[in-house]
Formats: C-alpha cells, structure tokens, sequence
C-alpha cells in the first residue's frame, strides 16, 4: 500500500507539473532570457556567452563525437546545439510541448515568423570557432542540415522517447539545458529523469547538462509561475552518479546582480560533463 502511494503522489506530482505548462508562452519566455542583459554577447560575464563557451569547448575536445546527437527538452531555443551541429552528422531536437516545437520548426523550416533572431547566437559561436562572424549563414545552413527531426518526449516515461526514434545502439551524445530540474517535481523526479534520458545514450556516450542552481521557480510567461527543483552542486553530482553517470567536469556561474532581472530566483547556473558508465 505505501508503494501504491508513493507512485500515486509521483503521477500527481508529474501531472501538476504538465499542467503548470499548459501555458507556457515560447515568446515571452525567449524574451525574457535571451536578450540582454543575459544575452548580451559584448559582456564577459553575460549568462547566454558563458553557456556558449563550455558548450564549445566540450563539443570540441575531441573525444564527445559520433553520429547522432539527441537534445532532451530543446524548449524554444537552438543555442544548444549550434556547436554540436558541427560534430555530429545528424541532430535531433525534442520537447514535450507542441508550441515549442512549433516554433523551432519556424526557424528550420526558414519561412520567417521565428520569435528570436538567432543570427547573433550564430555569428558568437563562428568567432568560438575562429571563423568570421559573417559564416553564421553557412552554420545556419549546416544545422538545417544535420537537423533530422523535432519530437515529442516524455522525460518522467521509462522510454522517454518513441521505440523507433533512434538506432537500437543510442545516440552517441545527449545534451539537455534547463530541462529536468524544470520539470520534475522534486529531486527524487529529477534523479529518476536523469535514469530515463540514460536509457537514450550508448554506454560511453557523454552527457552534457546545463542547469539552474538554487531556483524555485520561473516565469514561462505573463503570470505563469512555473516551480522548479532548487539544486545545488553536491545535489547534481550525487544524482549522476546515482544514475549510471560518471562526471569529467562541473563548471558553475554565479549571476551578477544585474542578471537578476525577476523572471526567476536563479543564483547561479552549472554546466555538466559526463559520460554514460
């Protein structure tokens, strides 16, 4: 009986969570964190910049590389995979709400209406790279490319993905911002999500994990208060290795107070490296 209510108050948990993003706005949203000041590219100590860097340098150390790369819960936002796109031949972008994944589709499909001009996203990495900054036409064109698809998923499901979504053997390389701790209940939610998404990785294949740190809530939205997993560093690192991971390197951020705009109660944002044990 106490294991039917404890999974009773999981699926409670999980379902209030879905229903807090009923309205989420994707709009609203990449407005309120993807201009400045978080996205202000001119900065050293911006937050967007920041996630950028350890984004290239560990996509470009060498040893993250394979075929396939699959980020869980893309949201509204491409900066995650603008990097990656360049290491691996085949990309696919995920989320569990229709309106996100409407509106990566806008930008892919290259008809305009896209609610964020992502061109300075793109010429920052190209100068990451040591190209010009007037190649982002040329890394836009290579992640229409490499993109294969944008599909439904379920991170608190067994199989948070379908069956037939991806090669028996998994992909070579999972990245995920923002995501988990945003959409579980707790932190036991949060750890088991990590436990699905492992399901989607082949053994040896690398994780990289972006995440708020003593956040308890966002706005996904004009009065959309959505409640979030407050973690801190010792709390993320005990969840992956509870969950099969090996971490290689955690690197943290501390928002200047400048930063803190009132969209959340964010204090810092950590950056994860691991591989699938």
């Amino acid at each position: 009986m106490d294991i039917q209510r404890l999974e009773k108050g999981i699926e409670d948990g999980v379902a209030a969570m879905a229903a807090c993003y009923q309205r989420f706005d994707p709009t609203a949203y990449l407005q309120y964190n993807y201009t400045p000041p978080r996205a202000d590219f001119g900065r050293q100590d911006s937050i967007v910049p920041w996630k950028l860097e350890c984004l290239h340098r560990a996509f470009t150390e060498g040893d993250v590389r394979g075929e396939l790369l699959v980020d869980v819960g893309s949201g509204p936002t491409l900066y995650q995979v603008l990097s990656g796109c360049e290491v691996f031949s085949r990309v696919l972008l995920t989320d569990f709400l229709e309106v996100n994944r409407q509106e990566l589709r806008r930008w892919l499909q290259g008809q305009g209406g896209s609610s964020l001009d992502w061109t300075p996203y793109l010429q920052h990495v190209c100068k990451l790279e040591g190209r010009r900054p007037s190649a982002w036409t040329e890394k836009a064109a290579r992640l229409r490319l490499v993109v294969s698809d944008i599909l439904p998923i379920d991170v608190h499901r067994p199989r948070p993905l379908a069956s037939d979504a991806l090669p028996s053997a998994g992909a070579d390389c999972l990245v995920s911002c923002f995501c988990l701790e945003s959409v579980s209940p707790d932190l036991a939610a949060f750890t088991r999500a990590l436990v699905h998404i492992r399901g989607l990785l082949r053994p040896g294949g690398h994780l990289l994990l972006i995440g708020a740190l003593g956040e308890s809530y966002y706005l996904g939205g004009p009065g959309v208060r959505i409640p979030v997993v407050p973690l801190d560093e010792a709390q993320v690192c005990a969840s992956l290795k509870e969950s099969g991971y090996t971490l290689i390197r955690l690197e943290v951020y501390t928002l200047p107070q400048d930063m803190r705009v009132g969209v959340d109660d964010v204090s810092g944002v950590f950056f994860v490296k691991a591989r699938r044990d």
